[in-house]
């Protein structure tokens, strides 16, 4: 069964950094896409940023300049670079993958806990 975990949340002044981590496990063949979604209280799940296969990135209006996501796929990893964070990105992040266990198989589409990021003076 594959799991991701994501670590690295917690609380930063604003105008401070993050640097989440997503760790993916189980039976893993590839990743093909990885995204980070977030949620704050109150408000629905957004896409903050997303990873295809080949590279290509997508962000949110809101985080465009300010985040990064990036994947380490000998590792099954990914990350989110997050500068300049400010009190309207406090949410929970969650890390969100479409991975295949084997070849020739569809992906299924896998999403972790969550981890919290709280900007705040």
């Amino acid at each position: 069964q594959v799991q991701l975990v994501e670590s690295g949340g917690g609380l930063v002044q604003p105008g401070g950094s993050l640097r989440l981590s997503c760790a993916a496990s189980g039976s893993i063949f590839s990743i093909n896409s990885m995204g980070w979604y977030r949620q704050a209280p109150g408000k629905e799940r957004e896409l903050v940023a997303g990873i295809s296969s080949t590279g290509r990135t997508k962000y949110a209006d809101s985080v465009k300049g300010r985040f990064t996501i990036s994947e380490d796929n000998a590792n099954n990893a990914g990350y989110l670079q997050m500068n300049s964070l400010k009190p309207e990105d406090t949410a929970v992040y969650y890390c969100n993958a479409a991975v295949s266990e084997g070849v020739g198989t569809a992906p299924i589409i896998i999403m972790g806990q969550g981890t919290q990021v709280t900007v705040s003076s």
